[in-house]
Order: structure tokens, then sequence, then C-alpha cells
């Protein structure tokens, strides 16, 4: 795989699951990476591991759903590492798991600002400083949950479906400006969301076991191939880690 040094990378939603395991492994092909969460101290430990292994990292607590946090995020790593070459938005929520009749209107509202405002902001923040630079990658964390309502996710599949509309809507205004955009559906990972949705009880998802879900490290090392010129065939395409000709490119088994 090619190399990432000197690439500085923005990972959202990054204390724990797969922004964590993203984080570290960009980190060991050389990118220098910023994590991100609203808790900061657990972003921070990850970003200490990362160091402690040789990568090069810092972490720092964000609200992606703020606009004005996240320019603050953008102006901190661009002080600190110079200029932004990717981010990987990968922060979410699933609650409320629940049907659209008994939902708290405030959870779902905030599903929609964390899932899919908080998606946009950092895209906001940075598609411009990326045009003048004459390119940058954006990863879209996205899901199944897209393309498919499922019982009790109302909030999350309407969040989902919206981040997969704006992955299009950045390649349709971006033809020349060297963006390339990914919606990258991981999959059923085994991850603290899905420790909620197995409690939970609702819809097909909370049935699977957890020995048959996806190790973090699968979706992680998607996202490591998707920062590479490899995948740029791929520009502005929504698709899943169950793809087999994808899972072949990275040579995942199982």
């Amino acid at each position: 795989m090619v190399s990432l040094a000197g690439k500085v990378i923005i990972v959202t939603g990054a204390s724990r699951g797969i922004g964590a395991a993203a984080a570290a492994a960009l980190a060991r092909e050389g990118a220098t990476v910023m994590l991100t969460a609203r808790n900061g101290r657990l972003a921070a430990n990850v970003a200490q591991s990362i160091i402690e292994s040789g990568g090069r990292a810092s972490a720092t607590a964000c609200d992606v759903s703020d606009y004005g946090a996240v320019e603050a995020l953008v102006r901190e790593t661009e002080g600190r590492f110079g200029q932004i070459d990717a981010l990987i938005n990968n922060a979410g929520v699933i609650e409320p798991i629940a049907s659209i009749a008994e939902s708290d209107p405030a959870i779902w509202a905030r599903n929609i600002e964390i899932n899919l405002i908080g998606a946009y902001n950092p895209i906001r923040a940075l598609l411009p400083r990326m045009i003048k630079a004459g390119g940058g990658t954006i990863v879209n964390v996205s899901s199944g949950a897209a393309i498919r309502p499922l019982e009790g996710w109302s909030a999350y599949c309407t969040a989902k479906a919206g981040l997969a509309m704006l992955t299009r809507a950045i390649i349709l205004e971006n033809p020349a400006n060297g963006i390339r955009v990914f919606g990258f559906q991981p999959g059923t990972t085994d991850t603290d969301m899905q420790v909620a949705i197995r409690a939970s009880g609702i819809n097909m998802i909370s049935k699977i076991p957890r020995e048959n879900l996806t190790p973090v490290a699968h979706p992680a090392a998607a996202i490591v191939y998707l920062c590479t010129p490899a995948a740029d065939d791929l520009n502005g395409q929504e698709f899943s880690l169950r793809d087999e000709p994808f899972r072949a490119r990275l040579k995942l088994e199982g």
C-alpha cells in the first residue's frame, strides 16, 4: 500500500471503535492524525497510544454538530501540522432506538445533528481549503441503513441516507477540483454501538451474535486504502465492506 507519510488527517469520533482503529491504522502508514470526539480525554488516550507506538498524533475535544467548534478544530490542526489532506467523517450515534411513534423528539433531532450535520460541518470547514490546495480526501462513514429502513432506527437511517446524498452532492459540485469522496459502509462491526443495538432487541441487527461481527481492524484497513490513490476509481461512490471485489482489494478473508 502507498505510504501516507506527510499526510495530515482529521478523524472524528476517534475515541473508540472504528474511529480509534482507523486513526491508529492511518498513523502506522505514516499519516499525522488529529483525533477528535466529544470526550476529549478518551480521544487523547488513543492519541497517546499512537504516539507510544511511534506514530504522530494529537487529540482535542469537539462536538461536530457545532460549526464554530469544528472551525476551531480545523484551525488548531492547521496550526500544529499544516495543510489538512483528508477527513474521516466517523462521528455517530444510534440513539434513539425506538419506533417513530414512541421516539423522543429531542433525541431524534440530536441524532440528525450528530450523524448528518456533524458530517456536513467538517466538510464545509475543509472543502474550501481542499479546493484551494488542489485536492483532498473525504471518507464519509456510512451504513447499510442509508439504503434500507430498519425498525426502530428511523433517525439513524434518515441521517445516513442524507449523508449518502451529501457524498453524491460533493462529487457533483467538484468534478475538477481534485476532491476524492467516498461513502463507506463498514457493516456490522464489533463496537460499543453494537452493544446498545444488541441490548435493544429491536430488528434483525440486534440478533447478530457478537462473534459474527466484523472486527474493527477491517474497516480501519479499508479507510487507509481509501486515502491512497489505489481507490481513485471508486471516487464519488457509496459502497460496502461486504462487496466482494472491494474486499479482494484489501485481501480480507471471511
